[in-house]
């Protein structure tokens, strides 16, 4: 059995929007059969090792997910959670991939981004088998108008860090800010920096942040945080090494020096926030 939920919890003072209700702060997939079913899925057996670190049930239950839903992933890269989202949102349910704004990146990531919206649906039908057609992408800058106001939910996974560098905070959580409804979420997995961690090591490039320095910045783009959890907090992680959040499982890029050090530390310590639009 998964770990339960720890720790999560709405904020002192503050509201959820309208319609979205506060959840117990302890839930298993023994209380949700069909995430259960998902995430036992042969397709998902080399996914499976990381669940302990990832919490995919327990996390996706933060940001108030449910079948039946319109959840749209940024940055899904090779799919991890995209193999839990579009079973478990089932046939009523809409997973859609999102990219960053084109316009926003330099030319070489221009030229990566460029094809996603046709790339990303024939990958997520390979990994899902459900059809292409109802997986769609968009980069940021050219999602459908008749989409915007649409969504449910939004996820964030461990890409913050890659927004800030990258300049495109401004631009790419606008767009979302404008692709979710008045009630929308949006949901936030970031690794987590010491609190006293120096700007020059929580600038993203180390693959750290601070908490309070997301909360302020994705605040300060047009939402409210409106809770914490801590399900995918490891105290064993110091998040100082010289190497960024790399040197952790699952990169390891110093390969075999201290490695079953590293291993036995697990993956990153990480903030799980949720916002609202304000």
């Amino acid at each position: 059995m998964l770990p339960l939920l720890a720790a999560a919890a709405l904020l002192p003072g503050a509201l959820l929007p309208s319609g979205v209700a506060a959840q117990p702060a302890t839930q298993t997939t023994a209380a949700d059969p069909q995430m259960a079913k998902v995430l036992a899925d042969p397709r998902r057996d080399k996914d499976r090792a990381r669940d302990a670190w990832r919490h995919p049930a327990e996390t996706l239950a933060f940001f108030r997910i449910k079948p039946g839903m319109t959840v749209a992933d940024y940055m899904p890269s090779g799919g991890w959670y995209t193999r839990v989202l579009v079973p478990y949102l089932g046939d009523g349910g809409r997973y859609i991939g999102i990219g960053p704004s084109l316009t926003a990146l330099p030319e070489a990531g221009r030229q990566r981004w460029a094809d996603f919206g046709t790339r990303f649906p024939a990958n997520a039908a390979g990994w899902t088998g459900v059809a292409a057609d109802r997986i769609p992408a968009f980069t940021l800058d050219a999602v459908p108008a008749d989409l915007k106001g649409k969504v449910d939910r939004v996820i964030i996974m461990r890409e913050v860090h890659n927004m800030w560098p990258g300049n495109l905070l401004y631009s790419d959580l606008a767009a979302i800010r404008a692709m979710l409804k008045e009630d929308g979420l949006l949901g936030i997995e970031e690794h987590r920096a010491r609190p006293d961690a120096p700007a020059s090591y929580t600038l993203g490039t180390m693959g750290y942040m601070r908490e309070a320095d997301v909360i302020a910045l994705v605040e300060a783009h047009g939402f409210r945080l409106v809770g914490k959890s801590e399900v995918n907090a490891n105290p064993k992680d110091s998040a100082n090494w010289p190497d960024g959040v790399w040197t952790l499982p699952p990169s390891l890029t110093l390969k075999d020096k201290d490695r079953e050090k590293y291993q036995a530390i697990g993956e990153s310590d990480r903030m799980t926030l949720l916002f609202a639009k304000r």
